[in-house]
């Protein structure tokens, strides 16, 4: 047994137990509190990031030329340059890695995983800097989901995956009654990896994304090349420098895991998924490249996070300010830049029942357009919720979307106190009608939210379910005080593979998927092919070849 596996093993069990449990439980605290990551820890986390400005990044790893256009969304470039290699010479070095990887026991990759993901949350303030001037998450989120909630998605992957590789004995003898003589063979059942494992990221959720598919491959015995957005190869990067000192303390060749920093006028990722060599592929982004990854991938082991229409049906409430707050804070929340933002709201035309009163369709729209400005209204507040917008092109989807419909609340451009150029927007909420399905049935990445008007909750469900079927759509929730329509609603999304949530009033809301717990993208409609974490994920990652010989007893 490995000194590292040795070491976390109390931890690996009781996460393999909460992936079978299903209930709350985390490995890595969520508070950025210095009473438990050290009292200094924030300072030094945002001292070490500054230090990084303007420097190469401090990554041991071959380089015929150096890379980088980063740009914090809060208005300064990062001026930070990387090592950038061939692809022919990042994949000969994964695969002269990967073959003494493969040999190593399941405990070894398995001990040195955990002590990565050890080392990654002791850096959770640095990384959350990374992770805010990549992404423009604000600084809470980007530490929470930048750091110890990626983290658990990386444990969880490890969890699932050492407990399927688990299931298969290393050696057993066979014995099979043949009449006087038994038939007897030793047989080894060895562990076989893909190949190279490549890991695409995406640029709002860099390690989130990225984690649960590095560590799924790792532990299962595959070299990984890690490929971020060019606009986000920070925190990337990071997780590649202490992956790879980890390794070469354990034994290990560091090449087992590589980054593969590129900028977006020369990329070099489809170079990569076209590579014979690469074997499984994970991919976080557009549907429009996934579509090009799978169609291109032929042979390989494909998972994919790419988009959807997320929706929210209305049909009754009794509590109307809880809803409207509640989806307030969901359109608001990182500037709508999440996967499970809802973008489609489905009101009845003949409006809704409360505790205060029928609400016609237009007092509906307006509690909304209410509460975001009640959210919004105190600038310290708006600037920890919206955090900055990642890309120009978040800010131009914007500005077109407000020609598609009536607008019920503009967008508007903020100030966020600290940063006079960061990139900041209020969401933008439009009213359509049902008929209207060229507007609002495609997905419109950013803060960017449709109010609809349909002849009816059944027309709402309808509408909400198909638009997942046939675009995809990683979440939904409804507002019912009536079980046969919270019944209905529960059928009709489970058909479309969407996680659905019930009357969420308080301080849970549609966007969060927490590690251990909620299964994030169903693999069941087109927002993806695969699902954050299940048995599914990790068990295409490795295959059994089995050697038999004759018993010499």
């Amino acid at each position: 047994m490995s000194a590292f596996f040795a070491a976390h093993r109390g931890l690996l069990e009781a996460a393999v137990q909460a992936a079978r449990t299903r209930g709350y439980w985390s490995a890595y605290p969520e508070a950025p509190s210095g009473k438990i990551y050290g009292e200094t820890a924030k300072a030094d986390g945002e001292a070490a990031f500054k230090a990084l400005i303007g420097q190469p990044f401090p990554l041991d790893q071959q380089a015929a030329t150096r890379v980088g256009r980063e740009t914090s969304p809060y208005g300064f470039d990062l001026a930070i340059s990387y090592p950038s290699a061939p692809v022919a010479s990042l994949v000969a070095a994964a695969e002269a890695a990967g073959a003494a990887w493969a040999r190593a026991g399941v405990e070894d990759r398995v001990g040195v995983a955990l002590e990565i993901l050890a080392r990654l949350n002791r850096e959770s303030f640095l990384i959350a800097n990374m992770v805010q001037h990549t992404s423009g998450q604000a600084f809470m989120m980007a530490f929470q989901a930048g750091g110890p909630h990626a983290q658990d998605r990386g444990l969880e992957a490890v969890a699932y995956a050492y407990d399927e590789m688990a299931k298969i004995p290393g050696a057993v003898t066979w014995t099979k009654p043949a009449g006087k003589v038994n038939l007897v063979l030793d047989k080894q059942f060895r562990i076989v990896p893909r190949g190279i494992a490549l890991v695409i990221g995406c640029a709002t959720f860099p390690t989130w994304n990225s984690y649960p598919g590095l560590f799924a491959s790792l532990v299962t015995g595959n070299p990984v090349i890690v490929k971020p957005h060019p606009g986000a190869i920070l925190p990337l990067a990071e997780t590649v420098r202490v992956a790879r000192a980890v390794l070469a303390e354990a034994g290990f060749p560091a090449d087992v895991v590589q980054l593969a920093a590129d900028e977006a006028d020369v990329p070099i990722t489809k170079d990569l998924v076209l590579h014979p060599a690469v074997k499984i592929i994970d991919f976080t982004g557009s549907p429009a490249f996934g579509a090009w990854v799978r169609a291109h991938a032929e042979g390989k082991q494909v998972y994919t996070e790419e988009a959807g229409v997320n929706s929210i049906v209305i049909d009754a409430t009794d509590d109307f300010r809880g809803m409207t707050g509640n989806i307030a804070f969901s359109l608001s929340l990182y500037t709508g830049q999440m996967c499970t933002a809802p973008q489609n709201i489905f009101v009845p035309r003949d409006g809704i029942e409360t505790p205060d009163g029928h609400k016609s369709f237009e007092a509906v729209a307006d509690g909304i357009k209410i509460a975001v400005d009640r959210l919004l209204g105190d600038p310290e507040r708006a600037a920890a919720v919206l955090g900055a917008v990642q890309s120009e092109a978040t800010l131009a989807r914007v500005d077109a979307a407000a020609a598609k419909g009536r607008v019920i609340r503009a967008a508007e451009r903020i100030a966020l106190p600290g940063y006079d150029g960061a990139r900041a927007v209020t969401p933008l909420i439009l009213a359509a009608d049902a008929a209207d399905t060229a507007d609002y049935t495609v997905e419109c990445f950013g803060p960017v939210a449709y109010v609809i008007a349909t002849d009816s909750t059944a027309d709402s469900l309808a509408r909400a379910a198909g638009t997942a079927r046939e675009k995809g759509a990683i979440t939904a929730s409804l507002y019912a005080t009536d079980p046969a329509v919270i019944d209905a609603a529960a059928d009709a999304f489970a058909a479309a593979g969407v996680a659905l949530s019930v009357n969420l009033t308080g301080q849970v809301f549609v966007n969060q998927s927490a590690a251990f717990s909620d299964y994030h993208v169903s693999g069941a409609n087109p927002a993806g092919n695969a699902s954050l974490t299940d048995t599914a994920f990790v068990a295409g990652r490795f295959r059994v070849a089995t050697v038999r010989r004759q018993s010499a007893a």
